[in-house]
Formats: C-alpha cells, structure tokens, sequence
C-alpha cells in the first residue's frame, strides 16, 4: 500500500504523517491488518530493535478519590468493588516494587489516587522513591500521584524520581464527557511542569471509550506536541460500577490499529501497551510486541494482569528480548530532554493514577468444565466481562504479588 510506504518512510525520518494519513490507518480493512503491523513494525524495530521494557505499577493508595472521571474504578461514586486502602508505608512500597523489579521490570511506577498531591504525600512519596533506588542499582521510578502544584515536581526530581506521568487520555473537544472535576488544559499543565522540573514526561490515551477516530487522532497529535518520552495506550476496562460500564467498543484488530497509528505519529518514543491489552487483544497480544516496545508486567492498579510468568514467556515466544538496566531506552538523540523540533514538526513521546489500568486474570475456573469454554467462545464477539478481575493481591493485600 502506498499509505504504509509513505509512512514507514516517515517514521524513519521522524517526520510527521498528516492527519489524513493517521486516519486511515485506523480506517484499514481486516484484510490489510497483517500489512500495517508489519510497516508500524519496521518504524518499531528501527528505533527500539527487539527489545521489550517492562514497567511494574505500584498502588500506593487506592479507592476513594474526589474526581469523576467516568472510566476509572476509584472515582467519586464508583461502586466497583476494588481494594481501598490509604498509603502504603515506604518499606511496604519497596517491598511491593521489588516483586517486579524481579521479574525483569527496569521501571517502577509509584501510582495514587487523588487529585493530585499534597505537600506532605510529596514527602512519602520521596521517601519511597529514595528506598527503592538504595536498594535497587538502575532502577527507574516515575511518579503518578496526579495534578501537580508549583514546585512539586522539582521536589520529586531531587528525591531521585526518573519521570512524571499525567495522561491526555481524549481528546481536548470531548474531555469534559468524561471528567468535570479538572480539565483537559490541567493534565496539560501538570505535563509541562513535568518537563519543565526535568523529568521526563510521560503522558497517553484511553481508547474505547466511544470516541470517534477524529478523538483517537486528536489527543495522539496533541502528545506529539507535549513531546513525552513515553506513550502509554490504554484499553478501556469497563468496570461494573462504573458510567462506561457498557462501553465494550475494541475488538483485538482495532487496537492493533490503534497501537500502529500511535507508533507512525509517535515514531522514536517509548509506546507502551497499558490497561486493558489482555481483556482485549486477547490472543492477539504477541502481535502488539511489534508496535509497542513497552508493556506492564503482571497486575495493575485495581486489576488483575495475566501471570508475569505468561508474560514474559510470550515476550520470549514472539522472538523479542527484556530490555535490561544496562540498556538507554530512548534513541540517543531523545536522550536528555527529548528531540526538540526538528522536519515535519516535533516528536511526541506514559500512565496516569485514573485507574483504568486494567486486566484479564489469568486464573481459570477449573469447577466450570467444558461448558466455560464454549460459552468463552460464543461471547468472543460480544463482552468479555469474564475477562474483568479486581485485583485481590499485592500492594495493600497480605497476598504475594503478580510479577
């Protein structure tokens, strides 16, 4: 296809596609699907190789926060039925990232709810973040405790934080349908400051929340702008409890457009498969691996992932390697600030505390026979609510973590 020729050719020069270009990518037939992760994968592979960064999140204080955002399960009103608890201790924070930091996670991320930090939450969390790093040579730690006041992410910085995440999540023209407690220029504001303190930024989207693919365009275009390091791209997780309970909008070949209109704007940036990718890729997920150069390892902020175990095997399996502590995630030229402008425009480059980030279990129910499997397949085109799990393990649990 001359579509893709014309931006693979792009992505090597890290120039930007139009806006039409980036539409049709997610206007793409089944058909073609295999040709378009093939041509996002050359992009991938030029700048990242064959390598796969594994981030581990840290919950360190979940439920009960004071804004609406419609997707996530620890919102105002939920009634999704997650772990609440209050922060977690500095050792007992260390103790949980060490789990991942384990199993082959290079970066911990330090997640909260809320709607953004006090001064005092500041000081736990860099008191975790010092606790972490004395006991773990190379680690990286990025912050997500929300919108951020004046000189707070300075604060974070010099406690030895690597990055900041705040995501877009939507686009600009439909964020207050999802949020009406904090605006779409706040997130952008806590990005800037991000940046501004030299963290480096992280900052992605929410796709499947029945946006139209104008919406899915619009926030990529707006983080290319923002210039973050990294680009997480969450998959809705329809939580019972939640307003976007019934949005059960993905199929598995949708995201993979998705994830490839995001590696063809965002060329040289970390893009990271976040929430959701086991409730919806599915079976698909290996495919992802040559779009996307960074996943999560095991569970999530109030669900459960598939094993880590699992996934370190189908990293294996797909014939890419854990990218290790000794390894520059970023091309060199994005090394210490980012690329700044350059032809056809500037390059954009992670996860927010909303909650969102979400999973399939991998547990199986071994009492429900044969029968579970044939009605697993009849609702393989329909919702997967049985792929929906709150997590029940880990960070403010007795129970060992998933890593």
């Amino acid at each position: 296809m001359d579509l893709l020729n014309t931006l693979v050719d792009k992505g090597l020069r890290r120039e930007t596609p139009t806006r039409g270009e980036a539409l049709a990518v997610l206007a793409t037939s089944d058909d073609d699907l295999l040709d378009v992760v093939a041509a996002a994968g050359k992009v991938r592979r030029h700048w990242f190789g064959r390598r796969v960064k594994l981030n581990y999140l840290v919950n360190l204080k979940s439920g009960l926060c004071p804004e609406d955002c419609s997707y996530c399960s620890q919102r105002l009103g939920s009634r999704a039925d997650i772990l609440k608890y209050t922060w977690l201790k500095p050792d007992q924070a260390s103790q949980a990232a060490a789990a991942g930091l384990a199993g082959g996670a290079k970066r911990v991320c330090l997640v909260a709810s809320g709607r953004g930090p006090t001064d005092r939450d500041v000081d736990r969390v860099s008191d975790t973040i010092k606790a972490i790093k004395e006991q773990n040579e190379g680690v990286e730690v990025c912050a997500c405790l929300g919108l951020l006041s004046e000189g707070q992410a300075e604060r974070l910085r010099e406690a030895g934080a690597d990055a900041y995440n705040h995501n877009l999540n939507t686009s600009e023209s439909t964020y207050g349908d999802i949020t009406t407690t904090h605006t779409y220029a706040d997130r952008v504001d806590t990005v800037q400051k991000a940046h501004a303190a030299g963290l480096s930024a992280c900052s992605g989207l929410i796709a499947g929340m029945g946006e139209s693919d104008e919406d899915l365009v619009d926030v990529v275009f707006s983080l290319r702008e923002l210039d973050p390091d990294s680009v997480p791209v969450n998959f809705l997780i329809p939580f019972e409890g939640t307003p976007l309970a019934k949005e059960w909008n993905l199929t598995p070949q949708r995201c993979l457009r998705i994830l490839a209109m995001v590696r063809f704007v965002c060329p040289d940036v970390e893009v990271r498969i976040a929430g959701g990718r086991e409730v919806h890729l599915r079976t698909m997920q290996p495919l992802a691996l040559h779009l996307a150069n960074s996943v999560f390892l095991g569970d999530y902020l109030t669900s459960e992932g598939q094993a880590g175990k699992a996934d370190l095997e189908m990293i294996a399996d797909a014939g890419f390697e854990v990218e290790g502590t000794d390894r520059v995630t970023l091309p060199e030229h994005r090394v210490g600030g980012g690329c700044g402008a350059h032809e056809g425009g500037t390059v954009c480059g992670s996860h927010d505390g909303g909650g969102v980030c979400g999973s399939a279990s991998a547990d199986t129910d071994a009492e429900a026979g044969a029968g579970a499997v044939d009605e697993t397949v009849r609702q393989a085109d329909g919702p997967r609510t049985d792929l929906v799990a709150v997590r029940r393990r880990g960070a403010g649990t007795d129970l060992a973590p998933n890593a």
